[in-house]
């Protein structure tokens, strides 16, 4: 039954991105296959949840130079074994960030992508099936650096702002400049 949720809300989701179709398929299979999607100790991946953060204006976005990964991101992370994913992106959103005043603007999917996380230390390679949604800052708090980053840049609706060509972080901007 945790499952239940998760597989609606991706049932529900549709993409015109070719490279979602696949993901979205793909994410499903790998739910249904996996009683532990959301246990980081599935050794072959694990579902995480993220979020595509604006600020109080909504004019500008958030996002992480990741410090292990070393890359920029949207703030996210893992599930945990909670099979709430939207509770899962407010959170992650929050520690990341250090901002506490977030929520949710849609309960829809705004993204989804399986990216391959590489060894690190200890851990294997691993896949991370990530399920990401709108979340806005209500304040006017500003962001603190935890661990896990290395810097935090607001970015405009000008791409030339952004930091990353990822074609998962480009998806993601399109979509929020026609939102």
């Amino acid at each position: 039954m945790h499952r239940k949720k998760i597989l609606e809300l991706l049932n529900d989701y549709t993409s015109h991105h070719i490279e979602e179709v696949e993901c979205k398929n793909q994410i499903i299979s790998f739910i249904k296959q996996n009683s532990d999607c959301f246990d980081r100790s599935n050794k072959a991946g694990h579902l995480t949840a993220s979020a595509w953060l604006l600020n109080r204006s909504g004019d500008k976005a958030l996002l992480m130079h990741h410090a292990k990964l070393n890359s920029w991101v949207q703030p996210g992370g893992h599930c945990d074994n909670d099979p709430d994913i939207i509770s899962v992106a407010l959170k992650e959103a929050k520690e990341e960030s250090g901002i506490n005043d977030i929520e949710l603007v849609s309960h829809e999917i705004f993204d989804i992508d399986i990216h391959h996380i590489p060894e690190f230390r200890t851990e294997a390679g691993h896949y991370h099936y990530d399920i990401r949604f709108l979340l806005q800052v209500k304040s006017n708090e500003e962001v603190t650096i935890n661990h896990e980053s290395k810097e935090l840049k607001w970015v405009s609706k000008d791409i030339s702002e952004l930091p990353t060509d990822s074609r998962s972080i480009v998806r993601m901007f399109n979509k929020w400049i026609y939102f």
